[in-house]
């Protein structure tokens, strides 16, 4: 058991959270440090629920908004002492308590889920860093699966469990002929035929009928009644959706010049949506050259594998000497993005008398780009490591006491070419 400080805010807001810092009830709360991408989230009913992705379990911090709303689901995850003191700091009745937590098992299946939607969102793949890609539509799956398994804690569970059956049913087939294979570990196979069955109860909740759901429904069927024998099976032929990644080789068309000075830019993933950019902290480089009285700036970024490749305004912005950004538009060229654009420099730049310029390059998307933060290499860096860890655990399920996600395991298994 442990031990969780419930407070009211000045805007009328309860935190509940492990450590004891009143008032603290805001999205920059001090008690969770670091970059979104070290934390996550879930929007339950009357609150948001918060894990720290890095470092030791804790129970989720709390920010209840609605408390009515809220009650349904905090005695289950926090136990019946904290919604009580939650309900008495709404009330006014405290401005702040410390009360002894009993988490149950929603407490272990909705920080479960969170981390689903934090890899969904922040998965560090990388083709040069050799961290395999997690399946897209394998994890929306089985994220469907632990949102349903979570009904307590969502005021309206039938729509978004609907929608993630849906826009990733095509892994459907693909997991049951899993389920179905040879040889695979069991506690895989377990772990295979409980998401399958919880997305068919999702399913029919929810009124969702089609072929593959109609061949789910059978194959549960059958395996209820005398069972099914086990085939072979190749996972990367199961699922093929992802291609060959070889980087392009040689110059960009074009290129020539004096060079005045080369480097790596910064690989912010706040910047830009999953999938477009490969994680690797030196995804990022650049050359500045000169052309007789013309200085020039050539960015490369390496693309993910599953990165669009025409239509998208990703750009690069530049900044010289700390003044002022400009930005360089990219566009996806074999497995790169590439462009070029003038450069701003003092005069006498790039002469050898002279000291080279300072460049910071970065990536983005503009209209989804939040804005600088603080210099997250380090927090990077460790999740990076987290998914190397994760992918190394998923190769032996149940070997380390975690239960990785399906999409984990596949990507240990068929992720060779990473």
């Amino acid at each position: 058991m442990t031990e969780v400080h419930v407070a009211r805010g000045r805007d009328g807001s309860i935190r509940v959270a492990a450590d004891a810092v009143p008032g603290q009830t805001g999205g920059d709360d001090e008690s969770a440090p670091g970059a979104d991408f070290t934390r996550s989230v879930l929007d339950v009913a009357g609150a948001l629920l918060v894990w720290p992705v890095l470092g030791a379990r804790t129970p989720p911090v709390a920010y209840v908004h609605d408390v009515r709303r809220a009650q349904q689901w905090l005695w289950a995850v926090y136990g019946d002492g904290v919604a009580a003191a939650v309900h008495d700091a709404a009330a006014g009745e405290l401005t702040g308590v410390r009360v002894r937590a009993r988490t149950g098992a929603l407490a272990g299946t909705a920080a479960r889920l969170g981390l689903g939607h934090w890899a969904a969102r922040w998965w560090p793949a990388s083709y040069t860093d050799g961290i395999a890609e997690l399946e897209g539509d394998v994890l929306g799956l089985e994220l469907a699966a632990l949102t349903h398994q979570c009904q307590e804690l969502f005021d309206y569970l039938d729509d978004s469990v609907a929608e993630l059956i849906e826009e990733h049913r095509a892994a459907l087939d693909p997991l049951l002929r899993w389920w179905h294979a040879t040889p695979r570990p069991a506690q895989t196979a377990r772990h295979l035929g409980s998401v399958l069955r919880l997305i068919d109860d999702a399913a029919d909740c929810a009124g969702l009928d089609g072929p593959e759901l109609r061949r789910l429904r059978s194959a549960l069927d059958e395996e209820r009644g005398h069972g099914r024998t086990p085939a072979p099976v190749d996972l990367s032929a199961l699922f093929p959706g992802r291609d060959g990644h070889a980087l392009a080789a040689g110059a960009a068309p074009g290129a020539g010049g004096r060079v005045i000075a080369r480097g790596s830019g910064t690989n912010d993933w706040r910047r830009y949506p999953p999938g477009f950019v490969d994680a690797a902290e030196d995804a990022v480089s650049w050359t500045a050259r000169a052309h007789g009285a013309l200085r020039q700036i050539e960015v490369e970024v390496v693309a993910h594998v599953t990165a669009p490749a025409a239509g998208v305004p990703l750009a690069a912005e530049v900044r010289v000497n700390g003044g002022t950004p400009h930005r360089v538009p990219l566009t996806r060229r074999d497995d790169v993005w590439a462009g070029r654009g003038e450069l701003d420099l003092p005069p006498g730049a790039g002469l050898p008398v002279t000291a080279p310029p300072r460049i910071e390059v970065g990536v983005l998307l503009p209209g989804f780009d939040p804005g600088h933060g603080p210099d997250t290499g380090v927090e990077r860096e460790a999740i990076r490591d987290l998914a190397r860890r994760r992918l190394a655990d998923a190769a032996q399920p149940g070997a380390y006491g975690t239960e990785p996600f399906l999409a984990e395991i596949l990507a240990a298994a068929t992720g060779e070419d990473y």
